[in-house]
């Protein structure tokens, strides 16, 4: 990860506290135009910086699986849906299919997916700052800003106004 990157994650890991009210606050406050103004930010973002120079989210966490989604990834290898459970995935606390590990075993050294066009729907998703009725995922928001540099420097960015 880019020295850069990894600034904004210290700095929001520094802020937990701080960032986890502010973002409570948002999602009981719903306030107008909250969706557009995280969309703006994360256009901003990503407009200076690449998911390539972090794949921080493919290292250490892992995505919800849909069966759609099993499907579609034991198709592109070539083997049966229950293989692919069997191979690289396990069912967590929450009831949903997750990897067994991190890093994402599809995930290159050169941060490349390969399985790319054909990955989980909540990594495409990813890193979830662009949906409608963003305050109704403010938990979320708050984890992924411990995850994922784009969102911690949203959140912070989304502080200053």
């Amino acid at each position: 990860m880019k020295p850069e990157l990894q600034k904004i994650l210290s700095v929001a890991q520094s802020k937990r506290k701080e960032n986890k009210q502010f973002l409570k606050r948002l999602s009981k406050q719903k306030p107008d135009g909250l969706d557009k103004k995280f969309a703006t930010e994360t256009e901003h973002f990503f407009n200076e910086h690449s998911c390539l120079d972090c794949a921080n989210c493919c290292k250490t966490t892992s995505p919800i699986f849909r069966n759609v989604d099993i499907e579609r990834l034991a198709a592109r290898l070539k083997i049966k849906s229950g293989e692919f459970v069997a191979k690289y995935l396990h069912i967590d606390e929450d009831g949903h299919y997750v990897l067994n590990h991190a890093p994402c075993p599809f995930l290159g050294s050169d941060n490349y997916c390969s399985v790319y066009d054909v990955r989980p729907q909540a990594c495409r998703e990813y890193p979830h700052t662009q949906r409608k009725n963003i305050h109704q995922i403010m938990d979320l928001t708050f984890r992924n800003t411990l995850v994922c540099p784009a969102v911690a420097a949203i959140v912070e960015r989304m502080k200053e106004d």
